[in-house]
């Protein structure tokens, strides 16, 4: 029988949001080590992930983060992350996420959170400002098409929250998507961005 105690079940349900039950059985398959247990937590919250999908995500906390320059503040961002269950929300890593992303947002500059989100009409727009941009440029029309797929691609991972490389590279090193990817995983259930808004002193004011 693996050796550990309630104290044990409770620290891995407080570090990953998982329910009772399922971290008890985590540690009985790993023989009581709480690494292996969270690691085989992380692994069924990735194989269940098709299954949350339709789960409403009516919990969340905001994250906020200030730019102080010259004593004062210059940059304010909110970010509203949402979750299914309070308890989730209410853990210190899914409100530290929060605090990380609005931090990403200041310094990053999305327009928008999800690819999806953003209007057709700028993706048009942009296809075509791309494409004339490779003609001008001398490109052969033969190729035209695959020079406009990868620089769209590069405009969207300038401008879209998900699909940024998140700025701390030392904190986790991949996209937002896949960070936020990885603590739904690790916490059993759905976990998205919904909105940010991000503010800066004289930003977008006519200087004249």
């Amino acid at each position: 029988m693996a050796d550990f105690t309630a104290k044990d079940v409770q620290a891995l349900r407080l570090a990953t949001g998982a329910g009772m039950m399922d971290t008890k059985r985590a540690l009985e398959e790993t023989g009581g080590d709480p690494a292996k247990a969270k690691d085989l937590l992380r692994e069924k919250g990735l194989a269940a992930a098709a299954k949350r999908t339709d789960r409403a995500q009516t919990e969340g906390a905001i994250g906020v983060y200030m730019h102080h320059q010259a004593g004062r503040p210059t940059i304010g961002v909110l970010v509203e992350l949402a979750s299914e269950t309070d308890f989730v929300a209410k853990s210190e890593a899914f409100q530290e996420m929060a605090n990380d992303l609005a931090m990403h947002v200041a310094a990053s500059r999305p327009q928008w959170v999800k690819t999806e989100d953003v209007p057709p009409a700028v993706m048009e727009k942009e296809k075509e400002l791309i494409a004339a941009a490779a003609r001008n440029e001398g490109k052969p029309d033969q190729i035209i098409d695959k020079i406009v797929e990868g620089r769209l691609r590069s405009f969207l991972e300038d401008n879209v929250l998900m699909e940024q490389t998140f700025v701390r590279s030392e904190k986790f090193d991949g996209t937002v998507g896949e960070m936020v990817g990885q603590m739904a995983a690790t916490m059993g259930e759905n976990i998205s961005v919904n909105r940010f808004s991000r503010l800066a002193v004289g930003e977008g004011l006519d200087a004249s």
